[in-house]
C-alpha cells in the first residue's frame, strides 16, 4: 500500500508541474479566483453530489462520511481542461492540468479520521485589449493601433485539512474537518501608449499573499426501505470564515522592444492597504435512493452566501456579488459488482447534472454554469482499487453584453487506493 501511494504521488505530480495555473477563465480576475470543487472524481462525474456513503472511496465533501470507511484508504485525482473562450467578435482556446485533492483516511473503530491536501480557488487568465483609431481623413479602412493593454493572473487559494467522522447509531453518522487555507495571487496589469512622442508605458504588478482557518460540519443517514433498497440522506454546513490578505503593489515604467519583450525602466512601490475577504457559509442538503453496490439516484442543493464576498483591492470595479444557489442529479449503476467472468459488468458507471448560479455578477448579469457528466470507475483484479475516470463538459457566461462565454470540456483521471492496515498478526 505505502509503494502504491509513492508511486501515485509521483505520477500525478509529474502531471501537475506542467501547470502552475488551475483555471484559464477570464472571471477568476475577481473575488479569490474560480472556486475549485471540493470532492472526488467519483463525487464530480455524478454532477458533484455527496449524499451516499462508501466503504472504500473517501468522500470528502462531508466529513461525516469519514465514519462509513471499513477499509484504509488513499486517493488523489487531477484534471486536464480544455476551454474555449468567446465573445461576439473573438475566440480563443487554453488548456490546463491540475492537481485536484490528495487525500488519506484511516478508520478506527466508530471513527474515520482524514487528511490532505485541496486547491480552493484558482486565478488563471491572459486577456489581451487593443484600441484602433481610424484614419478616415485619409483612408477609412486604414487602422492605427493607439492603445495596447494586457491583463495576466495567476496563483490561487489551497488548505490542508484533518476530518473527523463518527458512526452515532447504526444509521447516523457526524463530522468535523477544520481547514488551513494559503495561498499567493500574483496579478499584472500593462498598459501601452503608441504615439510617435511616447516611447514608454506603464506596468502594475500586484501580490496578494492569503491566509485563514474555517470548517465543515456534517450529517449523514442511512436506512433501509425495503430488503434491497435503501435511502440516504445528508447535510453539510460551512460557517462563514475569513482571510487574511497581505498586499504587496509596484509601479513600472517599461519598454516595449521590437522582439515583443519588456524593458523596465523604473520602478516604484506603492503602498497599498492589507485587506480582509469573507469566505460564504454554504449548506447542503442531499437524499438519494437505490439499491447498494448495484444503482443509487440522488440529488442534492446547496445555498452559498456569496453576497459577503469581495475582491481583493478596493479598486476593483465591475463585478458585484450576489447570494448563489446549486443543483445536482446524478448517480451510478453497476451491472454485478462480484463478476468473475465479465470485467466489465464491474465496471462502475457514473452520471449526472449539475447547474449553478456562481454568485458572480458583472453588468447587471448573473453568471451561470451548467454541466454534464459522465465516469468510469474501473476496479484492478484482486483489489479494492480503482481507478476512475470522468468527464464533464459544460458552459459558463455568455458572450452577449460584452462578456465572455465559456465551453469547456474536463477530462479527469484519479486513483483510489484501498487496503486493511494495522491487522495483528496471528502467526510470526
Amino acid at each position: 500500500m505505502i509503494k502504491k501511494i509513492i508511486v501515485s504521488s509521483c505520477l500525478l505530480f509529474s502531471l501537475a508541474i506542467f501547470a502552475q495555473e488551475g483555471t484559464s477563465s477570464a472571471y477568476s480576475y475577481y473575488g479569490i479566483g474560480d472556486i475549485k470543487f471540493k470532492g472526488s472524481i467519483e463525487n464530480r462525474s455524478m454532477g458533484g453530489i455527496s449524499v451516499f456513503p462508501d466503504s472504500i472511496h473517501i468522500n470528502i465533501q462531508n466529513p461525516a462520511h469519514l465514519a462509513s470507511l471499513k477499509l484504509t484508504g488513499f486517493a488523489l485525482g487531477g484534471t486536464y481542461a480544455n476551454t474555449k473562450s468567446k465573445t461576439e467578435t473573438q475566440e480563443a482556446k487554453a488548456r490546463r492540468t491540475s492537481l485536484d485533492y490528495m487525500v488519506i483516511a484511516v478508520p478506527v473503530g466508530k471513527v474515520g479520521i482524514g487528511f490532505g491536501l485541496i486547491p480552493y480557488s484558482s486565478v488563471g487568465y491572459k486577456i489581451q485589449k487593443n484600441i484602433y483609431d481610424i484614419n478616415t481623413s485619409v483612408n477609412p479602412y486604414d487602422t492605427t493601433r493607439v492603445q495596447y493593454s494586457k491583463y495576466s493572473g495567476t496563483g490561487g487559494v489551497n488548505k490542508v485539512f484533518m476530518g473527523f467522522g463518527y458512526r452515532l447509531t447504526k444509521k447516523i453518522n457526524i463530522g468535523a474537518d477544520i481547514q488551513y487555507n494559503f495561498g499567493t495571487i500574483e496579478t499584472t496589469n500593462l498598459r501601452y501608449q503608441i504615439f510617435p512622442l511616447l516611447q514608454y508605458g506603464s506596468r502594475e504588478n500586484n501580490v496578494s499573499d492569503l491566509r485563514g482557518v474555517n470548517i465543515d460540519l456534517g450529517i449523514t443517514y442511512q436506512t433501509k426501505v425495503k430488503s434491497k433498497h435503501s435511502f440516504f440522506s445528508s447535510l453539510s454546513f460551512t460557517p462563514q470564515a475569513e482571510l487574511t490578505i497581505s498586499n504587496t503593489r509596484n509601479i513600472e515604467i517599461v519598454q516595449l522592444l521590437s522582439t515583443s519583450a519588456i524593458s523596465v525602466i523604473e520602478r516604484q512601490n506603492i503602498p497599498v492597504l492589507d485587506t480582509k475577504i469573507k469566505l460564504p457559509a454554504k449548506i447542503s442538503f442531499g437524499s438519494g435512493f437505490g439499491e447498494v453496490k448495484k444503482w443509487l439516484l440522488g440529488g442534492e442543493i446547496s445555498f452559498i452566501n456569496n453576497s459577503v464576498m469581495s475582491n481583493r483591492f478596493n479598486d476593483i470595479q465591475g463585478a458585484t456579488f450576489e447570494n448563489s444557489i446549486r443543483y445536482s442529479l446524478g448517480g451510478f449503476f453497476i451491472p454485478n459488482y462480484n463478476s468473475y467472468s465479465n470485467y466489465y459488468k464491474k465496471i462502475v458507471y457514473r452520471g449526472g447534472l449539475r447547474y449553478e448560479n456562481t454568485g458572480l455578477v458583472i453588468q447587471n448579469k448573473s453568471i451561470t454554469d451548467f454541466a454534464a457528466t459522465v465516469g468510469l470507475g474501473m476496479p484492478l483484479s484482486g483489489t479494492f482499487t480503482n481507478i476512475n475516470i470522468g468527464l464533464e463538459i459544460g458552459k459558463r457566461g455568455t458572450k452577449y453584453y460584452n462578456l465572455v462565454e465559456e465551453n469547456y470540456i474536463n477530462l479527469s483521471v484519479g486513483l483510489s487506493l484501498s487496503d486493511k492496515w494495522f491487522v495483528k498478526r496471528k502467526f510470526d
